[in-house]
């Protein structure tokens, strides 16, 4: 069932602010793990484990959170995961070993991929196809909000706090929890009930399931991952080993949640701007040109640069990697049926988990090997490739236009090779421009 939207965004200012709330006491945790981290004698490769730890058990209950939310409510989901960031910031406070600090990292990732995969579903049911690209460029300036605030925050708490790293991280984390707590203010109303009471948006009860490999299989599903998981991972491994490469060049912590935030509040400035650059270039040039750009950026990291050098370097880094994740959403939501969006926004995730896993324990073993400064060539070289996987997908049937051929017709279909296209395609932000360029 297609839930009609309201012309009313309160319900995504608020979702907004839940949001950056939510990834503000994550940002603000990731880098004071990693001190934390280090603190307790980790090295290198240490730091790359606890970091994919975070990963792991997300990895393994994306899809069944997602089947679950095809077929319920996303608040409660929302409700879930913010408790179970908060509380996996304030236990990696009270840490004492790096075991420890492990597994509360990945109660901390099993919170953030709840709520992630609530509040997306909530967006993709409450937008109207044309109005995706915007709404949920919108909805991820919460998490570049977040991610700007958050390191700074973090920064100025390690190197202010008593007791040395160790204090200093412990208190950060406990200030992250209780920042994460503060999202249930704006738990309210996002969701809103259809006439007879029930959730409006989800599948019907009876609905069959849609088989995961048919999901893979459609079309944009497969770089749309591909081009989510590389941008996450370079925008986590930046998040975990930037700490690193600044205790080595001795910059100080302070300095280094600085330069994470203006990665951040560029990225916040291209998804303000997401609209008119689709206009201008359309959604397969915009990705692919972005992640190219990114790459060489990434790897530019490794360069032993000045912290004046490389402030404009993470400026420009952050807009380029703000175009891939709203996009990558649209494109899963606007391809897959109606009755598995949400199990295909978790595919999503999984992609991403997977790599937020192979990434920093790939990070950890390079830089184990190689030196600290390496795993930003490996990533720079991952965004170059899912540029190309970006390419390979160019001049393919629009998926918003199949997706206005099902809800025309009344009923869901899978975006099946040889679906005629519609005369008019609901958006105009991906179709015109894309002539132009």
């Amino acid at each position: 069932m297609t839930q009609t939207p309201r012309t009313g965004r309160g319900w995504l200012l608020r979702l907004v602010i839940t949001f950056t709330l939510a990834q503000g006491a994550v940002s603000m945790a990731r880098p004071a793990v990693s001190y934390r981290a280090l603190a307790l004698g980790a090295d290198d490769r240490a730091v790359g484990l606890v970091t994919a730890v975070y990963a792991l058990l997300p990895l393994l209950v994306a899809v069944p959170l997602g089947r679950r939310t095809d077929r319920a409510r996303c608040t409660p989901l929302l409700a879930l995961g913010v408790a179970l960031i908060a509380g996996g910031c304030a236990l990696s406070a009270g840490a004492g070993s790096l075991t420890a600090m492990a597994a509360w990292s990945g109660v901390m990732g099993l919170g953030h991929l709840c709520f992630v995969i609530g509040a997306q579903s909530i967006v993709a049911r409450r937008s109207a196809p044309a109005d995706r690209d915007r709404n949920f460029g919108h909805f991820t300036i919460g998490a570049s909000l977040g991610q700007l605030l958050g390191p700074v925050a973090a920064g100025a708490v390690v190197s202010a706090g008593t007791g040395g790293r160790s204090g200093g991280s412990a208190l950060a984390l406990v200030l992250a929890a209780a920042g994460g707590a503060l999202a249930y203010l704006t738990l309210w109303r996002l969701e809103h009930p259809g006439p007879d009471g029930s959730p409006a948006g989800p599948a019907a009860p009876g609905a069959a399931r849609v088989p995961v490999h048919r999901i893979l299989r459609t079309r944009g599903v497969a770089p749309g991952i591909l081009v989510s998981l590389a941008v996450l991972s370079a925008t986590d491994i930046l998040t975990a080993y930037l700490p690193v490469v600044g205790e080595q060049r001795s910059v100080a912590p302070a300095t280094v949640g600085l330069l994470l935030s203006v990665r951040a509040a560029a990225t916040v400035a291209c998804r303000l701007v997401m609209t008119p650059l689709l206009r201008l270039c359309g959604r397969t040039l915009l990705l692919a040109s972005t992640c190219v750009l990114g790459g060489v950026l990434c790897a530019a990291i490794a360069l032993p640069l000045p912290v004046a050098a490389l402030a404009p370097v993470l400026a420009l880094l952050g807009f380029c990697l703000g175009v891939g994740q709203p996009l990558s959403m649209t494109t899963v939501v606007q391809a897959a049926p109606d009755e598995a969006r949400s199990t295909a926004l978790a595919l999503r995730l999984s992609g991403n988990r997977l790599g937020q896993v192979a990434a920093p324990a790939g990070a950890g073993a390079v830089a184990g090997v190689v030196g600290s400064a390496a795993p930003f060539v490996m990533l720079g070289a991952l965004l170059v490739v899912s540029a190309g996987a970006a390419l390979r997908g160019r001049g393919r049937p629009d998926a918003a236009a199949g997706e206005a051929d099902r809800e025309g017709a009344g009923v869901p279909g899978p975006p099946a090779a040889g679906r005629p296209r519609s005369a008019a395609p609901p958006s105009g932000e991906e179709e015109a421009p894309s002539r132009r360029c």
